[in-house]
């Protein structure tokens, strides 16, 4: 057992050290020499007045791309379901941010970066009513101009002052101070004037956009010591809430053989109105409390048959008592942890600890139950055997490692390199897992086959037989439902009911753990644990054979547990 404790502190002190750099929904990215052609940034589904900041800086790109031919940007599109763009899953060679044709609705917004002319142009296509608040781009010959007039006038008004007003106003400054004070005025006026043109400037500095097909707003696209940045902020309309997916696009690496680096931080913040969390999420808070306490409550349940019938309690029905506990605090942690993001837009580490802690606490026990029940230890042997052992040496250190997954995923920004690698190591593992505990239910049930047909204990391993094999149909199909049949309504519902399958998965975990406790529960008329443990005690229950002098002797039966016992007359 050191090896489970060691996977679990290494487990634990890494949970620690990820969760430093974890900002939840206030998202901050910085990519050093990435050469992939499409980074997704994020995922949210906003719901009308709903608010997207992004801020871009650090940009470094090479210079001698023709960004006309290649360009590079940002891409905003509405998702008709999770995971699954309007525009950007059809072709996939061609690149995201030139689209050529656009066969539905569905919003899109490009932010198509150039370089050459210091302006990010923005693209916007679909049935949408999004306003884009931005620093919008000036011409620069009109800004000249208007310096230009703002001089002559300056000119203009000094050579007044030094002619025919100035003495009038010498003359007049005498007899009254009237005319002097407008003299003053006008000498007031020059730098009144001067700072004019600043202001104005500063007024367009954030432009307001109604974002639709006609409109072609350009932005500014600032330049600092050779790296490129600029801003934006988006409210969502309520045509256009939805599930939307923010990526950059690189579209030179997308042609074979080439790899150009380029580095970039962009800070997102998502908002939707009194929420930090995506449309699909906020439910998520309510719902993990609640089944927390049915969870705990269903625990309360099984420690009060426990203790009824104490007498027939084996070790394994303690463990199956600690899982449903630790579920349930797992998920009043998790709840907490929802709770936090909502209302700060990051979790408070110390509640993230112990909700991860927790969820590889859980994540441990739900395998190393299932694979214990399903090898019948402690209710017909407590010995196990060695390719049992090697399942152990296996799922563990398995389900340590889809734990681990789980955690970086969780405190990783997804459009870091490493995210989609341990995405795909989660489900993978996941999926050995899920296969690995099936292995001691296959081989019970084999064993129970060949054993009904070679012994005269048929009717008693036949029973058993049918109780493997409705264990094994509970696990394949919690299996699949979990794992399968969820994600596949996931992906059809619309995106502010999505929370649903988190509440199919939860529900299915609560069914598969009351019917397995009703399987498996210590009771006297369970025809699992009525069964003898060992070949030894069927031997020492034989009835003897009868004999004058054997009469009046009376022999002791033994109960499945071996603490009942009866006597009976002998034979």
């Amino acid at each position: 057992m050191a090896v489970p404790h060691l996977n679990c502190c290494v487990a634990v002190i890494l949970l620690l050290e990820l969760l430093s750099g974890c900002n939840a929904r206030i998202h901050k990215l910085s990519l050093k020499n990435e050469t992939r052609f499409a980074v997704d940034l994020n995922n949210f589904g906003f719901f009308a007045n709903g608010t997207l900041d992004v801020s871009l800086s650090s940009l470094l790109l090479s210079e001698i791309i023709n960004y006309s031919n290649y360009p590079v940007g940002f891409s905003l599109s509405r998702s008709r379901v999770n995971g699954v763009l309007s525009y950007t899953a059809e072709e996939t060679e061609a690149c995201p941010l030139t689209p050529t044709k656009t066969t539905n609705d569905e919003p899109l917004i490009l932010f198509l970066i150039d370089i050459k002319n210091l302006r990010v142009n923005v693209s916007a296509m679909g049935v949408q009513d999004n306003i884009l608040i931005a620093k919008a781009k000036t011409d620069e010959t009109k800004e000249k101009k208007v310096t230009v007039r703002a001089a002559d006038n300056n000119v203009k008004t000094a050579e007044n002052l030094d002619g025919k007003p100035a003495q009038t106003d010498l003359k007049e400054n005498k007899e009254n101070d009237k005319k002097g004070t407008s003299g003053g005025e006008e000498k007031a006026q020059p730098v009144e004037e001067k700072p004019n043109p600043v202001g104005e400037v500063k007024k367009v500095e954030e432009t307001t956009f109604l974002l639709n097909s006609t409109v072609k707003p350009i932005l500014a696209l600032d330049k600092a010591n050779g790296f490129y940045n600029f801003s934006f902020h988006m409210v969502i309309g309520p045509k256009a809430e939805g599930l939307y997916s923010l990526k950059f696009h690189y579209c030179q690496n997308r042609m074979p053989g080439f790899n150009l680096p380029y580095s970039l931080t962009v800070d997102v913040v998502e908002r939707n109105p009194g929420s930090f969390l995506s449309a699909a999420e906020i439910p998520l808070s309510r719902l993990y409390i609640c089944m927390a306490g049915v969870f705990f409550t269903a625990a309360m349940v099984w420690v009060y048959t426990l203790m009824k019938h104490r007498y027939s309690v084996f070790k394994i029905h303690w463990l199956m008592a600690a899982l449903a506990f630790t579920k349930s605090t797992s998920l009043v942690f998790h709840s907490i942890n929802y709770h936090f993001i909502n209302i700060e837009g990051h979790p408070i580490e110390g509640w993230a600890v112990m909700y991860y802690i927790t969820h590889l606490l859980k994540g441990a026990l739900l395998f190393i139950t299932l694979a214990l029940i399903g090898t019948g230890w402690a209710f017909v042997k407590y010995i196990l055997s060695d390719k049992e052992k090697k399942i152990f040496m296996i799922v563990i250190p398995l389900q340590v490692l889809a734990n681990v997954a789980y955690i970086i995923i969780e405190s990783t920004e997804e459009g870091s390199s490493e995210y989609n690698l341990w995405k795909e190591i989660l489900f993978l593992v996941d999926l050995i897992c899920c296969g690995a505990i099936l292995f001691p239910v296959v081989w019970s049930i084999r064993h129970l086959q060949e054993a009904s047909s070679t012994d005269g204990k048929a009717a008693m391993n036949l029973e058993k037989l049918k109780l493997f094999r409705h264990y094994y149909v509970m696990i394949v199909c919690y299996i699949y439902f979990s794992r399968i049949i969820a994600i596949l309504l996931k992906i059809t519902m619309p995106f502010q009911w999505q929370w649903c399958y988190e509440f199919l998965v939860e529900v299915s975990t609560l069914i598969f753990f009351v019917l397995t406790g009703y399987k498996f529960r210590p009771a006297s008329n369970n025809p699992y644990l009525q069964l003898p443990q060992d070949e030894e005690d069927v031997e020492m229950d034989e009835v003897v054979t009868e004999s004058g002098a054997l009469e009046g002797i009376s022999k002791v039966k033994k109960t499945s547990n071996g603490r009942e016992r009866q006597k009976e007359p002998a034979l």
